[in-house]
């Protein structure tokens, strides 16, 4: 399928390592220059393939001031923002978790889009469009036991997609969420093997409980999340647009797993 993305001019936050590098070198695969920023001083050093990669931490207003000014800069404007920069935040019950772990899980997952989204809003204005993709989670449609900041934030980027797919769809600007359900990759597994210590039990034998409440009884893979971020960035998804897209295995069905 020919998606269209050739010279589109692509940012993804966190975009060095994790999802967001994957995201980032499918863009690079389908013809788009692509930038991205990142607190990770190590990650970034192995971007040396895309056409922009900067230290910024999207929870500081003069970070991303900085980004999108480089930005302009260097492209002349903006075509995708994918605001996948996020933490996982504590996994402790409600009562343990301090100020300061509730506030940067906030600050990070939440005011970190709306920063970007900020941003970006009058460069696609000046294009004549674009595209905003937020990294929400399957832990934004289903409260996650033990996870109330982390699951908090991702249902207020549920809520923020919402809002600016009805205040920027006249301007062609398409917002849509996608919702990861657990990744295979570094982050999935160690907030799985925090769950599984805090039931006394290893990752290996917490895992299968996990997956025997979702309907597919599997993990998924960064590639998969990375292949719905390109479709929707692309003509293809022209009319898409409000929508909040798991990819999950049906994580829906998750209950928290009885532990023996």
């Amino acid at each position: 399928m020919e998606l269209g993305l050739r010279d589109k001019r692509v940012l993804i936050t966190a975009g060095a390592g994790g999802i967001g590098r994957v995201m980032a070198d499918r863009f690079v695969a389908e013809g788009a220059r692509v930038a991205v920023c990142d607190v990770d001083d190590a990650a970034l050093a192995t971007c040396g393939t895309l056409a922009l990669a900067l230290r910024a931490d999207v929870a500081v207003s003069a970070d991303m001031a900085m980004v999108f000014g480089k930005l302009q800069e260097r492209f002349g404007g903006l075509d995708v923002l994918v605001n996948n920069a996020g933490i996982s935040g504590p996994t402790k019950s409600i009562e343990e978790i301090t100020d300061d772990e509730w506030n940067r899980t906030i600050a990070v997952n939440v005011t970190g889009q709306f920063y970007a989204a900020r941003a970006a809003v009058p460069m696609f204005r000046a294009a004549g469009g674009g595209v905003i993709i937020n990294m929400s989670s399957v832990a934004g449609r289903i409260g996650m036991p033990m996870r109330s900041p982390y699951s908090t934030s991702k249902y207020a980027v549920r809520g923020f997609t919402d809002v600016l797919a009805v205040e920027l769809g006249a301007y062609n600007i398409r917002v849509n969420a996608i919702l990861p359900g657990l990744v295979n990759g570094p982050r999935g597994r160690r907030v799985m093997a925090e769950q599984a210590q805090a039931k006394g039990m290893t990752l290996e034998q917490y895992l299968p409980f996990v997956l025997h409440n979702i309907s597919m009884h599997s993990m998924v893979e960064m590639d998969e999340i990375a292949a719905l971020a390109v479709f929707l960035a692309s003509d293809q998804a022209m009319h898409i647009t409000g929508q909040s897209i798991g990819v999950d295995g049906n994580f829906e069905t998750y209950r928290a797993p009885l532990a023996s």
